[in-house]
């Protein structure tokens, strides 16, 4: 998942492991049409140039098929951001997050929609693409099983067109801040959306969740130091 502005890559705990998804590599798309005219091929003529549109009609165009389809999910990344309104400026994919129990079930959802689903080697989540965008489909945040309680926080919001469920603003800054560690702690690319939501964040509940983790910790005191909290 893009949580900190690069992909934030979290050691997945042993269990769960059992769980198989696809194993194709990414492919083209098969030749009949995704659902709902979706486009998911980087030679399509209709394809929008400007990369944070890319990522925004993939994310519309993967919500509305999991939508119709009944799963429990949420937008997350840096399009639920958008969504709450922060930066427009999108990151290198689309995020959802999703059950581990859900995975499979998903998988199956997005290939009958005509979109490539592989399993990469990370074992938290599985990938699919969708206008030459990737997609993350996530089932576990920072070390922690995506929870139904989670999911069903989620508001939902316009994402342009599509309304859908996206990540509560509390859930998005307790995975952004949960996942730093002595190899990945770039305070700066999360420090612009913490200042953006500020005000729709349960600090308190964040810090509870966190614990006395250090990175979280140094977060925190910029934070007030700065005067976001």
């Amino acid at each position: 998942m893009t949580e900190n502005g690069e992909d934030a890559t979290p050691a997945r705990p042993s269990g769960s492991r059992e769980l198989r998804l696809a194993t194709d590599p990414p492919g083209p798309v098969p030749a009949h049409a995704v659902r709902s005219g979706a486009r998911a091929q980087e030679d399509d003529p209709e394809l929008p140039r400007d990369r944070n549109q890319a990522i925004l009609e993939a994310a519309k165009q993967v919500g509305a098929v999991l939508k119709r389809g009944g799963h429990l999910f949420a937008l997350a990344g840096s399009v639920a951001v958008h969504a709450h309104g922060g930066s427009g400026n999108l990151q290198h994919d689309v995020d959802f997050c999703v059950r581990p129990e859900d995975a499979e079930s998903v998988a199956a959802t997005l290939r009958e929609a005509g979109l490539t689903v592989y399993a990469p080697p990370e074992d938290w989540l599985i990938k699919a693409t969708c206008f030459g965008q990737d997609v993350d489909l996530i089932f576990e945040l920072a070390h922690r099983p995506v929870s139904t309680e989670m999911l069903r926080r989620a508001p939902e919001l316009p994402v342009e067109s599509v309304r859908m469920p996206v990540l509560a603003p509390t859930d998005l800054l307790t995975g952004l801040l949960a996942a730093f560690s002595e190899h990945h702690c770039d305070f700066g690319a999360v420090l612009p959306i913490a200042r953006a939501l500020r005000e729709k964040v349960d600090w308190e509940r964040v810090r509870r969740d966190c614990g006395d983790d250090p990175m979280p910790a140094a977060f925190f005191f910029l934070l007030e130091r700065l005067n976001v909290i």
